[in-house]
């Protein structure tokens, strides 16, 4: 059963949940909502279940909340579905009538979790909220969500301090699978800057192309060239990881330089790279020296961008290619970092991120 103020997140949650049991935990999950109130609340986690690919339970606004957690309940029963997750109502602020409804709720099905969601942007107002909610239901834990903005350590504290609960989860992004197991040692390192390398790789394990990765490895250790399309791949693989921002907040002693960093390459030009690139023929990515001035002018017309722009690309495809044989040759590694070396500007201060600095 979930729990929270309206705006904190809470059928998001619900959606990013049941896809965190169903992908990493393989259970049969069907989710359900008792929001009679909010316009399109019930419609939104149908839209959600559809996406996440889990059982959903129909209600409508002129249903009573218990009979339809009764309901969802009992149907998941008859289908041996493994867990039911319940959205309930939220309000702009706590009030008697939400919380005697919230009660009724919880004494009817009786969930084996009660989550409060609480949005880590509110800060102190998180603590007064979790008060009411505690005082009101037996809370088995806490989901933090919008920890991806920079106010994520106060309301944690503050909320595991008065609830004495757990908190179990948090909310990372806005897509549907940006949701993490709390770890409290990792969040104050990230809190301090000193990123979380842990969760880094567990993600990488998770979500890169392993067979791509291993491919492009014999590829490169055999000599061949690193061509378009092999950098495509590392663009998308890049972006399966939460872009670069998801990656620089995660990586150790980055610190203001990581800020510097997103302004010098953000997700946007990351996706103007991907745009030129396949706005080109498979001739042209396998062999980008074949990409004359009439080419590229065709190329920046189909990705809508400038004939600079493809320059640009073409030329730190070059720098990359380059690294790329330095890492296939013996020693690779030491070569590669050396030729990364050389990509910064003098006294190492923020303007060269390679591959794509300087954009």
């Amino acid at each position: 059963m979930m729990a929270g103020l309206q705006g904190a997140g809470k059928t998001t949650t619900v959606a990013k949940l049941s896809r965190f049991l169903k992908e990493r935990q393989k259970k049969t999950v069907m989710v359900v909502s008792a929001d009679i109130y909010r316009p399109a609340a019930i419609k939104q986690l149908e839209t959600l279940a559809a996406e996440v690919g889990v059982e959903f339970f129909p209600s409508s606004a002129d249903q009573d909340p218990v009979a339809i957690a009764e309901g969802a309940v009992a149907a998941a029963r008859k289908k041996h579905i493994d867990v039911v997750i319940l959205d309930t109502a939220g309000r702009l602020h706590v009030d008697e009538q939400m919380m005697g409804e919230i009660g009724r709720l919880h004494k009817a099905v009786n969930p084996v979790e009660t989550l409060f969601v609480v949005d880590a942007m509110t800060g102190q107002d998180a603590a007064n909220t979790a008060k009411a909610f505690n005082d009101a239901l037996p809370l088995t834990g806490v989901v933090l969500t919008k920890t991806d903005g920079d106010a994520r350590g106060g309301a944690a504290l503050s909320v595991r301090h008065i609830t004495g609960k757990p908190i179990k989860f948090l909310g990372v992004g806005e897509k549907i699978d940006a949701l993490e197991p709390f770890h409290p040692d990792r969040v104050a390192s990230r809190i301090l800057g000193m990123g979380d390398v842990l969760s880094l790789i567990e993600e990488a394990e998770r979500k890169l192309d392993q067979k791509k990765a291993e491919k492009l490895t014999k590829k490169i250790k055999k000599g061949k060239s690193f061509d378009l399309e092999d950098f495509r791949d590392q663009l998308q693989q890049m972006k399966n990881m939460g872009g670069i921002g998801g990656l620089l907040d995660k990586l150790p002693g980055m610190g203001q330089m990581a800020q510097v960093a997103q302004q010098q390459v953000n997700d946007k030009s990351m996706g103007q790279l991907e745009a030129i690139i396949c706005s080109m023929t498979a001739k042209e990515r396998r062999h980008p020296d074949v990409i004359n001035n009439s080419r590229k002018r065709r190329i920046a017309t189909g990705s809508g961008t400038q004939i600079q722009d493809v320059n640009r690309l073409l030329k730190q495809h070059k720098q990359m290619q380059k690294m790329m044989k330095k890492f296939g040759k013996k020693g690779g590694m030491a070569n590669m970092m050396r030729g990364l070396g050389g990509m910064m500007p003098p006294g190492g201060g923020g303007g060269g991120m390679p591959p794509f600095g300087r954009m």
